[in-house]
């Protein structure tokens, strides 16, 4: 296995791409610790790892706040001894038009996807760069590399963890360790299903300007995520894989249509 003898942390893992992407690290050989601010969900994923004979640790935290992410750390090195991955998913989405957004969403908009990736990557930097190697991986969104209306805040803060990848993969490459982000687009989430289920049309509408004709599931985005955990990309930081089936590859005005 590519990930044997590793250790990862994955943060919002309790459901969703989070779980996808726990799981394929779990059967790549990975003790894996589970984190996520809900504790059933997450207690349930360890379970799910434990039954392929890896071993798992469940742990509740709020990415957001500093204590909670110093006391992340430090339960995954008592009970593991070290860090070889982070993969910061943790996040979540308001809708809101720009104008109506409230300053409460904003922020916790950005508390949580943008400076809760930051805390994390912070807070397991410190060890890896003692160890002298490691690999971080933060999920963006293609939010993050277009304007899409109605989730200002959550493409800003998408947006800056694009960012703060490549400024982290400057800074810390000198220590061996690598930072990368993917970038999903739209994905078969417990949120995407909302709006599914909420706007039918709408959602058929954007599965049909995706190019490969098919939203993503999260075992796709985990696979990416794997590739940049593993040593196939021990010379690959500071950059962004986009898993969105071309979605922003093709201009908007130009989608599903043929100048032919």
């Amino acid at each position: 296995m590519k990930l044997d003898g590793k250790v990862a942390i994955v943060t919002g893992a309790g459901q969703g791409i989070g779980r996808a992407i726990a799981l394929s690290l779990a059967e790549e050989g990975a003790s894996v610790v589970v984190c996520d601010i809900n504790p059933q969900t997450a207690q349930d994923v360890t379970k799910e790892i434990q039954s392929l004979g890896r071993q798992a640790e469940a742990i509740k935290a709020d990415v957001s706040n500093s204590e909670d992410v110093e006391e992340l750390v430090r339960k995954s090195l008592d009970r593991f001894k070290k860090i070889d991955i982070l993969v910061n998913n943790a996040g979540i989405c308001l809708v809101s038009s720009a104008e109506e957004l409230s300053e409460d969403e904003w922020d916790k908009t950005i508390d949580v996807n943008l400076k809760g990736t930051f805390l994390c990557s912070q807070a397991v930097g410190r060890e890896m760069i003692k160890q002298k190697c490691g690999k971080i991986v933060n999920i963006g969104s293609g939010a993050g590399h277009i304007g899409i209306q109605d989730i200002i805040a959550y493409s800003v803060s998408k947006a800056g963890v694009i960012s703060l990848t490549k400024v982290l993969a400057v800074e810390w490459g000198r220590y061996n360790i690598n930072v990368n982000a993917v970038s999903p687009g739209s994905c078969r989430t417990p949120a995407a299903e909302k709006v599914r289920v909420g706007n039918p049309k709408t959602h058929e509408e954007r599965i049909r300007r995706i190019p490969l004709q098919r939203e993503a599931m999260p075992w796709d985005v985990a696979k990416a995520v794997l590739y940049l955990t593993s040593p196939e990309s021990d010379y690959v930081t500071g950059d962004v894989i986009k898993v969105d089936g071309g979605m922003t590859a093709v201009h908007p005005g130009f989608a599903g249509l043929s100048l032919r």
